[in-house]
């Protein structure tokens, strides 16, 4: 039984399944909607939203635990400046899952847009 086994494995290992979190979310901070699978917007849609929450902050210790958790100074920047500002008054739900209805050509998965609200 998978009792608090929390989110999905895509058949990584423990951190090469964080890296390719961790790149989906920057790919998705550095140009605001991306085309994915279902399985990968529900995987990055706590994180990114973890994310913004600490940037709202705009201090220099919020940079610091973004950029441990990001690895990228281009994508905090982004989320400081753009991102911070522009939700500070909103309480959460940042982002926006779209299903498409379609399914990827070659293994069937079912294909959604998640993006920023």
């Amino acid at each position: 039984m998978r009792h608090l086994k929390k989110g999905k494995k895509f058949n990584r290992i423990r951190g090469r399944r964080q890296s390719f979190l961790r790149n989906l979310a920057s790919d998705l901070i550095r140009s605001g909607k991306i085309e994915t699978t279902e399985a990968r917007a529900k995987a990055i849609r706590p994180i990114v939203e973890r994310l913004v929450t600490i940037a709202k902050a705009g201090d220099l210790a919020s940079r610091r635990l973004l950029l441990q958790r990001v690895h990228n100074k281009r994508v905090v920047e982004k989320l400081c400046s753009d991102f911070g500002v522009k939700y500070q008054e909103r309480k959460g739900g940042y982002l926006r899952i779209i299903k498409l209805g379609k399914s990827r050509k070659r293994d069937g998965a079912p294909t959604a847009v998640i993006e920023f609200v």
